[in-house]
């Protein structure tokens, strides 16, 4: 019996095979491997994608969280020991960003059907500290962006974006949620996010051959310092404003990217039909599914989530039938012993039930664009079957 694959990389690799060889060797030939006109083009497509002005690439997702946030220290916006208010259930990624930056995560409770923040527990985890709220787009769907922005301008917090599960996300006929071209920078700080950051992992719906990552803003003056601080805090050679890093998208990744950018809007559609049907057609009471959003454009389906309070007998079941499977994500970062052996606390949290709930009960399932009809349906059957 054939497996079922959890995400199969081989059928982007087949899909696109010979483009993505030509784009490959069309970098090896220029002899241009660093900060080059491949990654000046894709920074320039993917924020216009994004509906933001102005992209700068990154080594990795991890860095374009950190050098966002670090950014707008710099930039004046925040200082640091600011809190930054964070959803509990995130990739531990999101949490060691704020620390890194010199901020404070304050973890707040998910909602329990979106799995993402609960705008009704922000007031309650606000202090006289808080100057920020970081929203993350879990599994691929958008967090309540307007509830959220609507929060923070009343509030005169930042919003910042999480979008490393969310390339193609649309809030409204945008793609993303950053702040409108025609708002002044002050206004986008009260009003809109600041700016989003993503990861091109291998994995992700538009992934890259290695770590890349992307921080999209419409605010120039912070792209400029996020690339700055990405190049040893030099915008000159040899002259360094800030005590910077190396972490810049290479060629090869950005031509791999530009590639495979042309196809993320119909893969995203085929994540969306999967998902359409594991919705309606899984009926075991057992497990519990995230309902399909009011607007469907706003879920690109990263991962498919599935709850069950027998979690670990459930996967056994359907590694048993040839179904593979991962856990996002068996210890939230309250847990984690990075925080928890620390000398001094470095998170701010209360009670956190539906976060841990989470940890305890969430399978993903088989999704991607290469996932067929019939594998589908050998997921849905099984999972119906389990007793």
């Amino acid at each position: 019996m054939n497996k079922v694959p959890f995400y199969s990389l081989g059928y982007v690799t087949e899909t696109l095979g010979r483009d993505l060889l030509s784009a490959f060797g069309s970098v090896l030939e220029s002899n241009w491997f660093i900060r080059g006109p491949r990654s000046e083009r894709f920074e320039g497509v993917f924020a216009k994608y994004c509906g933001a002005q102005f992209g700068v690439g990154t080594g990795n997702g991890l860095d374009a969280l950190t050098l966002m946030l670090r950014a707008s220290i710099e930039q004046g916006y925040l200082k640091r020991g600011d809190e930054v208010i964070v959803p509990a259930n995130t990739f531990v990624a999101t949490v060691l960003a704020v620390c890194a930056a010199g901020l404070v995560p304050v973890l707040v409770d998910p909602d329990r059907e979106t799995c993402n923040l609960d705008v009704s527990l922000l007031e309650g985890a606000c202090s006289e500290r808080t100057r920020a709220i970081l929203a993350v787009h879990l599994y691929g769907r958008l967090a309540d962006m307007p509830a959220i922005c609507e929060f923070a301008k009343a509030k005169g917090l930042l919003v910042f974006e999480d979008a490393a599960q969310s390339h193609g996300a649309k809030l409204d006929e945008r793609r993303g949620s950053t702040g409108s071209p025609t708002e002044t920078r002050d206004e986008r700080k009260v009003a809109r996010s600041t700016a989003a950051a993503y990861s091109f992992y291998p994995t992700k719906n538009l992934g890259a051959l290695g770590d890349a990552g992307m921080v999209v803003t419409d605010d120039a003056e912070l792209a400029r310092t996020v690339r700055m601080l990405g190049n040893y805090g030099s915008e000159r050679k040899y002259v360094n404003k800030y005590v910077g890093v190396n972490s810049r998208l290479d060629e090869v990744q950005a031509a791999i990217l530009l590639e495979k950018l042309l196809h993320l809007d119909a893969w995203n559609a085929r994540r969306r039909e999967i998902a359409a049907r594991y919705c309606s057609e899984i009926r075991n009471p057992l497990v519990r599914v995230t309902p399909v959003p009011a607007n469907p454009l706003s879920h690109v389906w990263h991962v498919f989530p599935v709850f069950c309070e027998r979690r670990d007998e459930l996967q056994a079941f359907l590694s048993a039938r040839g179904i593979e499977t991962l856990v996002h994500y068996p210890v939230p970062p309250h847990l984690q012993e990075a925080f928890t052996g620390a000398s001094e606390p470095l998170l701010r949290h209360g009670a956190l039930p539906v976060a841990e709930e989470l940890a305890r009960t969430e399978l993903s399932i088989p999704m991607g664009p290469g996932l067929g009809d019939d594998d589908v349906s050998r997921v849905v059957e099984a999972l119906n079957e389990f007793v």
